[in-house]
Parts: structure tokens; sequence; C-alpha cells
């Protein structure tokens, strides 16, 4: 069992581990420290995570720690393949990227230009507005306890509800949570619907978009948006949480079918070409991947920050927040970055790009008691630390 203590005690092990790398540690005496600290972190017969760190394109660290699923005995590899929940928001933002230096988007339109039908407060809410999360789109998981509690049960783990239905529930409000721009608040609905707009201006489905401009040219071979019934998942992870102490199979809800917030399955294997893709700008400019590392401001200039009021998908109420196009940007005391994390049920995912060090971590979990982006900052630390 792996509680809440014992993470903390993992932390403070790796706070320890710190005076070992700041004395200039070769590279293999650091990946054999943190081999012995993952492997504490993963009891035996439990699912577990996958950890990869890169440095200067250089793979230094990429291990698997734990199993599959629960009983089915298949150890997690660097070929296991996690579902990313909102680690896929850097996807979806990379396809819009791509259609608007097509000439086939505009960072400028709005919602009721490509969906005539949406209602009135759509007119003006922007493409930009959605991929930074400044759109005040209402929160698609509260329209479905809404609707459910006027029309009965529609949605289940095995009935899940699909990016059509989000747009549905969308379509039947008349305003949003707030005037488009002056206020900043983490937007899965938007991202669903900017999946629905990359299949609206491509032609082709989100997944198949995805297949075509992304993963195939990077050779991003067991990485694909997830559809129950098409291609199954290579090398799945399953997630698995905690109950009563138990560390049970939840690997699916109800919001698991959305495509464009969460959909994404990935392995290290095909993170690690998604970084070098990033770092050599392989698909896309640097002055048009710019927009995406630009940090949004409000309308009328201001910082924007977390809403106040704590809720599941609020990691620093009331804080300050910088935010691009799929990716935050805050930096990390005196290390500039661009990371995100993943949180959906059973799964807790993170990537770590710190930019001006060249330092890449990723880590991938099939469990929800562990908190990947504290493990992944620790890690940051000992990687980083002989260079203080």
């Amino acid at each position: 069992m792996f509680s809440q203590a014992n993470w903390r005690i993992l932390a403070l092990v790796l706070m320890t581990a710190l005076p070992f790398a700041a004395l200039g540690a070769d590279e293999d005496a650091r990946a054999k420290q943190l081999d012995a600290i993952l492997a504490k972190a993963v009891t035996s017969g439990q699912p577990g995570l996958a950890v990869l760190v890169k440095k200067e394109g250089t793979v230094l660290f990429e291990k698997g720690y734990g199993l599959r699923r629960i009983k089915a005995r298949a150890p997690i590899t660097p070929h296991t393949d996690f579902r990313l929940a909102s680690v896929t928001k850097q996807f979806t933002a990379m396809s819009v990227m791509l259609l608007e230096r097509d000439g086939k988007l505009r960072y400028e339109s709005t919602l009721t230009e490509i969906f005539p039908d949406f209602p009135a407060y759509g007119k003006a809410i922007t493409i930009r507005h959605l991929l930074t999360h400044t759109s005040g789109l209402p929160d698609y998981e509260d329209l479905m306890d809404q609707e459910e509690k006027s029309h009965g049960k529609r949605w289940s783990p095995a009935h899940q509800i699909q990016d059509e239905e989000v747009l549905a529930l969308l379509e039947k409000q008349t305003r949003g949570k707030f005037t488009p721009g002056t206020s900043w608040a983490y937007s899965n609905s938007g991202y669903v619907v900017l999946g629905l707009i990359v299949a609206k201006a491509s032609g082709v489905s989100y997944p198949e978009f995805l297949k075509r401009r992304i993963f195939d040219p990077l050779h991003m071979q067991n990485t694909l948006a997830y559809q129950r019934g098409s291609k199954e998942i290579p090398h799945r992870a399953f997630g698995h949480s905690r109950e009563r102490g138990k560390l049970i199979l939840s690997d699916q809800s109800s919001t698991s079918a959305t495509l464009g917030d969460g959909g994404v399955y990935s392995n290290l294997e095909d993170l690690s070409k998604w970084d070098e893709a990033l770092g050599k700008h392989t698909l896309l400019s640097a002055t048009k991947m710019q927009a995406a590392l630009t940090p949004v401001k409000l309308a009328d200039g201001r910082e924007p920050h977390w809403p106040a009021q704590p809720d599941g998908d609020n990691l620093a109420p009331g804080k300050p927040v910088s935010y691009g196009f799929g990716w935050f940007l805050d930096s990390y005391p005196g290390h500039p970055r661009m990371w995100h994390s993943g949180t959906t049920i059973g799964f807790r995912n993170v990537i770590e790009r710190f930019t001006t060090d060249h330092l890449t971590i990723v880590i991938l979990s099939n469990r929800a008691d562990f908190d990947p982006t504290a493990l992944a900052l620790k890690i940051a630390d000992i990687y980083l630390g002989s260079e203080k």
C-alpha cells in the first residue's frame, strides 16, 4: 500500500538526495539513484508508473514500475499506453495551430461562425478564447448533472457522453460563466469543442486528423485518440483508484469518451518523439509556435487568476495563472518551463519541459493515489541540482 503518508516520505527521500546530485555524480549514478527511489514507490503486484527523463535531447532515464492491470501480471514498460487525460490538450492545440497555418482556421473566428446553430452567447467566444481557457463556456460535467436531475440518468461508464452531446448541452444554454476574455477558468468544455472544430475545418474526424498530421509524421505508432469499438489500444494500462485501503480497477467514467479534452493514449517512447518534435519545430515553425508559448492576458491587460472557489479542476484557487495554447507556462523558480498535468479516473500524468535547461520529464501513472507533478519536480531538482 502506498498511502499519502508514504508519498510524503518519498518526497522527503527525493529531497535528501539533492546533495548527492549536486556533488556532480555522473548520469549513470543519478539514474541508479532515481531507480532505487522509484522502485520503492510501487509495491510488487500493484499498478504503478512510467518515467522518462531527457536532457539535451538524450534519454537519460526511461523505465516502468508496477503492473498495467491488477491480476493481469503484465508489467509497465516504456511501451505501455496510458490515458493522457488533459495532457491531450497540447495535441488539440497543435491541431488548431496547424489548421490556422494552413489557412483553414482563424484564431479570432467565433463559435457562431463555425457552428451557425450555436446560441447568441457564442458570438463573442473565439477560438483563441477556447485555447486559453478564457471563453467562459459552462462546464459540461455540471451541465450533465443538471440534465440528469431534470430528466433522469443518461450517462454511465457503459453509456458515455460523446463530443456531439457536449456541444448539444452547450447549445441549450443562454449564457456563459463570464464575458469572454474577462476572466479565466480551466475549461474541458472548450477543448471538447476545439476537437469538434478540428474535425469540421479539416473534413476528417479528430482522431484521424491527429493520426495524419501529428502521430504518423512523428512515427508515434502507438499513440491514438481512443474511440471504443475502433482500433484497440496497444499495451494498454488500466486505471486504478484506492477504496477502503485497496486499489481497485477504475478505468472508465461517464466522461471517458470525450476526445479533445482528454482522449489520447500514449507512452514514454512516443512522447519522447513528441518532445523532440517540439524542440526541433518539426511540425510548426518557432514563429508559429510562439502563439502557444505566450501567456494569455485578459481583455483589460490584467494577469488572469485561477477562480477563487476550489473545485476538482482548480489547481491553485485565487492564484495567478500563466497559460498559452494547451500549456501552462509558469516557471519553476529560476527555470522557465512549459508543462501540463492530466487527471482522470484511475490515471495521473504530467509532462514538464524546462525549456532553457533542455530538460524534459514525463510521468504516466495508472493509479489515482500518485502525485506525478510533485514527483516530477523532485526529479527536476535532482537533474538540475548540479547546475545550481
